[in-house]
């Protein structure tokens, strides 16, 4: 239950994250739910790493919308750099 659980969770924070943050990403439903996901981890990692939360703590729904727009901005400047 708790992996069907968190891939709803993933695919909510995805799609907050993909209509906040402007541009036109062209993901699909699998893409968006693992956004969310990583965005998660990545949220967590940095709250371990600044001292926001404890160890085994996890991140919040915004901290992981925060983490997804962070994942979303990174993959948008290597994407960028790319086409260069």
């Amino acid at each position: 239950m708790h992996i069907i659980i968190m891939i709803v969770v993933g695919f909510i924070v995805g799609l907050i994250a993909r209509a906040i943050m402007p541009g036109n990403q062209s993901m699909g439903i699998i893409m968006t739910t693992i956004l969310g996901i990583i965005g998660s981890v990545v949220a967590n990692y940095l709250g371990q790493a600044m001292h926001w939360y404890g160890p085994g703590q996890a991140a919040g729904f915004i901290g992981s919308v925060i983490g997804a727009i962070i994942v979303l901005l990174v993959v948008g400047l290597i994407h960028r750099s790319m086409r260069r």
